[in-house]
């Protein structure tokens, strides 16, 4: 861990205790993970309690955004409506939308369709149509806290292979949400959402994962949904991740449109579909802080 304090000291969360009635041994467990070789959270993953409550409201307001999509979305709406939906309930709740010139990033959510895998852009040219899934990934900061989540949702009739994909996905996740407990391994969730994948007839992509988050956008660790379980970070009550797999249809391969050097498609033109929670590791499992 970062540097030793004495017994005696306050205790690096900031909880105002002692550290030998705090931390104490908890940093003494996960260095003696790291001493048995694995990969161990450091101080700045781990969130103390004033964090985790302004993470948890930021979530809250990345919810109702979510809600209000879904309220909203359907055949003839424009990806471009959607985007000023999201902007405008965002700012409404008190937020901003984390997305919004991120990185060069021009909107205020993402918006993918059918093949498209992620960071698909909203566009006043692109209207939904019947048998369409798509997703609506929303991220908010709030106070100055980073909250990230989203959902698929079909739209009108959707064919049966579809609906499945969709379906899978939704389960990989509450597959992955399982493993989430202190002291098993980010590759216990990892390993879990691949299996129920493949068990399906489905692929995972490798090279696109979650993220830590909270007191910024994208934090560490990275996250993988194609990993083996008893590896990648050791998981400790604090941390803060995303879990959001994107599910193929068919091959696993993914390409970037070049033009606008964002959106990721599927090399094969097959379906592709996610869901992303934002989720608490507690001392007892998990706490999802936005879905």
């Amino acid at each position: 861990m970062n540097n030793k304090l004495g017994r005696n000291d306050l205790c690096w969360c900031g909880s105002e205790k002692k550290y030998k009635k705090c931390h104490e041994v908890f940093d003494d467990k996960i260095e003696a993970y790291r001493n048995e070789g694995h990969i161990v959270p450091d101080r700045e993953i781990i969130k103390n309690q004033k964090q985790i409550d302004g993470i948890r409201e930021s979530g809250k307001i990345n919810i109702a955004v979510l809600d209000a999509v879904a309220d909203f979305i359907k055949e003839g709406v424009s990806t471009e409506e959607i985007n000023q939906l999201v902007y405008d309930k965002t700012k409404e709740l008190g937020g901003i939308p984390a997305q919004l010139g991120y990185e060069g990033f021009p909107k205020s959510v993402c918006t993918s369709i059918n093949n498209q895998v992620c960071h698909g852009i909203p566009s006043k040219d692109v209207l939904l149509k019947n048998g369409d899934i798509i997703n609506v990934d929303v991220s908010t900061i709030y106070n100055g806290y980073f909250s990230d989540s989203s959902r698929m949702f079909c739209i009108g009739d959707v064919n049966e292979e579809a609906e499945k994909l969709v379906r899978v996905v939704r389960e990989c996740v509450n597959k992955g949400l399982e493993q989430v407990k202190p002291w098993n391994f980010l590759g216990d969730m990892g390993e879990a959402v691949h299996e129920h994948a493949l068990k399906n007839g489905y692929t995972v992509v490798k090279e696109i994962g979650g993220h830590g988050v909270g007191l910024e956008f994208h934090e560490d660790p990275w996250v993988s949904h194609v990993s083996k379980a008893k590896t990648e970070m050791l998981l400790v009550p604090g941390m803060i991740f995303t879990i959001e797999p994107m599910v193929n249809e068919g091959s696993d391969k993914v390409f970037m449109d070049e033009e606008n050097g964002w959106t990721f498609y599927t090399e094969d033109g097959s379906l592709s579909a996610q869901c992303e929670v934002m989720v608490l590791v507690t001392e007892d499992g998990y706490e999802i802080l936005a879905y």
